[in-house]
């Protein structure tokens, strides 16, 4: 990612169009993630409940400990290696180094609060439903940022190498 340091991504409209790709397929990957989460349950307290602790009216177990190791396994991994690309790309751009600092830290947080909240839930208190649905958008938040400011930063590299008109002419 030495491109972004050095200004070599002037002259790189190739890598350019593959990490606007990466983040195009980022984009979907963060919509999915959204409808994933509605398709379990919505921004209420109730039904983050009933989807960590069961419920009779819905005929929904309470979620096992196998299982939720097994998502939080797959998600630490994954999860792990989208912000630190994202947050990778970011830090490449010519954005200040608060902002930089400050989205690094946001989503890290944001994606170890989200995987947290359902254990909270399930096993501490059901009223850190609360803390679930705040960490679930805090991360959709600074995800979407950090797509945004990458992909800002790149339009903005592709604006200033395309040829100006003389106004001479």
């Amino acid at each position: 990612m030495r491109f972004f340091v050095t200004g070599e991504q002037n002259g790189r409209s190739l890598l350019n169009a593959l990490i606007l790709m990466f983040l195009g397929y980022i984009a979907l990957l963060w919509f999915s993630n959204g409808l994933m989460y509605f398709h379990h349950m919505n921004l209420t307290v109730e039904s983050v409940i009933a989807y960590y602790l069961g419920s009779e009216e819905q005929y929904n177990q309470a979620r096992s400990y196998q299982g939720m190791l097994e998502v939080t396994h797959f998600h630490l991994f994954s999860m792990g290696m989208l912000v630190l690309t994202l947050t990778h790309l970011m830090l490449m751009t010519e954005f200040s180094i608060r902002l930089k600092i400050w989205l690094s830290w946001l989503t890290y947080t944001s994606a170890i609060a989200d995987e947290a909240g359902g254990w909270l839930v399930r096993f501490v208190n059901p009223l850190f439903a609360y803390f679930k649905i705040a960490a679930f958008l805090l991360l959709e938040f600074s995800l979407a940022t950090l797509l945004i400011v990458v992909i800002a930063a790149l339009i903005k590299v592709r604006i200033q190498k395309r040829p100006r008109p003389n106004s001479y002419e």
